[in-house]
């Protein structure tokens, strides 16, 4: 897809060109790359508030957030100050710290269903442990995910499946072998009867059931009442786990994630961006029982040098204790419905096929005519129309996610002037592909 940007980034092309010569793609993650867009990633300056800076001095209203993390915005001054006093006493330390004890009572007063919590450094660590532990408490070997759902980059989830509910997982990386595939099996997102017949199939060899209570990685897809019941009930008649995997939803849809907005109840949560504040940080948490057989309280491995360090735990604290003194999300609510209506209105006004899906402060426009349900519905969007718009998006200063199967998030700092800045230059972006 070649890009179609009329903006001039010669120093973004500049330092790409140079990456590429270091780094494989330019870039240290392949959601960065534009591969889905066309045309050359942008290199940031900076980050103010709300804003995006690139190397040529463009501004970019920013509904990535650093994919997710940066619900307060760029550089809040309580999280900076934070992190800067931090700092001045040590950036690691490879021993316990009060700050990991902070944190950790501020995430268990915040999510429901968590009553211990250990901490660790990226999203894929945080659901890579959840699902080790599970294994380790059940004595079991399967898992259940489904598709169009994303947790890291766990050898045993970077797979696909067929059509048949109880299909087993085959390798879609190179470098995942069969036999870390083997034992995952890949169904439709909110197919409550595939979720039966799995369990019906393979019900006493399952050890958990892995899932985004609002799934975000393939575009925003939320659940069917039918489809969390569906889970939670037959987990728990099998003897499985269930896992909710809130890296993206956590702290974000709700202080206590997608479960206390939906009133679930999971056996373990794996936690992560918000959770940091802009540093690399995730956790892992739930029941106390199935949570001290995590080592050293019980027998299931897991470690990590740089788990809990203060940096990451200052950030975490300021940022968690700033949400609970805004409590922002009626105006995250409000402010993602305002944008939800608008951009709605524009589709049918340009007559461009579109849905659009939005949870509180995550939402996406798919560039199909027909509902958004799973990855089989996503995956009929038009996704070179969505490349056009995004370009258009972007050279009226709007940055968003160069996917079509990403979510876009706002930030508290997202106010009815910066939607109605965004909602005029989709106006003018849905005309341009319309005509295209």
């Amino acid at each position: 897809m070649d890009a179609v940007s009329t903006v001039t980034r010669s120093k973004s092309h500049e330092a790409f060109h140079k990456a590429k010569v270091l780094i494989p793609g330019g870039v240290n993650s392949p959601a960065r790359a534009f591969g889905a867009v066309g045309g050359e990633p942008l290199f940031i300056e900076r980050g103010e508030g709300p804003w995006l800076v690139d190397l040529d001095g463009h501004r970019y209203l920013d509904y990535i957030g650093s994919w997710g993390p940066l619900i307060l915005g760029h550089c809040h001054p309580a999280v900076t100050a934070a992190v800067t006093e931090a700092l001045a006493r040590g950036s690691s330390f490879g021993a316990p710290t009060e700050a990991e004890s902070r944190l950790a009572e501020l995430v268990i007063d915040s999510v429901p269903s968590i009553e211990r919590v250990r901490f660790v450094s990226s999203g894929t660590e945080a659901t890579m442990s959840a699902l080790r532990l599970a294994r380790g408490v059940t004595g079991r070997e399967k898992i259940i995910k489904f598709a169009g759902c994303y947790h890291g980059h766990v050898d045993s989830l970077l797979v696909a499946a067929g059509s048949a509910a109880t299909t087993l997982g085959v390798p879609t990386s190179p470098g995942v072998t069969a036999g870390c595939a083997q034992d995952t099996i890949v169904l439709a997102y909110n197919d409550p009867q595939g979720l039966e017949e799995a369990f019906k199939a393979h019900g006493d060899a399952i050890a958990a059931v892995v899932v985004e209570p609002v799934a975000g990685n393939m575009g925003l897809v939320p659940p069917s009442l039918e489809f969390r019941r569906a889970m939670r009930e037959l987990t728990s008649r099998h003897g499985a786990l269930l896992i909710y995997d809130e890296v993206m939803t956590g702290f974000r849809l709700a202080l206590g994630g997608a479960q206390e907005l939906l009133g679930d109840d999971p056996d373990i949560t794996a936690l992560g961006k918000i959770l940091g504040g802009g540093l690399p940080v995730a956790a892992y948490g739930g029941k106390k029982e199935i949570m001290e057989r995590v080592m050293p309280a019980g027998p299931v491995y897991q470690a990590g040098t740089l788990s809990g360090n203060p940096l990451a735990m200052a950030a975490g604290i300021a940022t968690l204790t700033e949400l609970r003194r805004l409590d922002p999300y009626p105006h995250l609510e409000a402010m993602g419905a305002r944008l939800e209506d608008g951009l709605r209105d524009l589709c049918l006004k340009h007559q461009v096929p579109a849905t659009i899906n939005r949870v509180g402060s995550m939402w996406t426009l798919f560039f199909t005519g027909q509902p958004v349900t799973d990855y089989a519905s996503a995956k009929t969007c038009d996704t070179a129309r969505f490349g056009r718009f995004f370009w258009e998006m972007m050279d009226r200063g709007v940055y968003l996610p160069c996917s079509q199967f990403e979510a876009a998030f706002n930030s508290v700092l997202h106010d009815e002037a910066l939607v109605d800045r965004t909602l005029k230059a989709a106006d003018a972006a849905l005309l341009a592909v319309s005509r295209g």
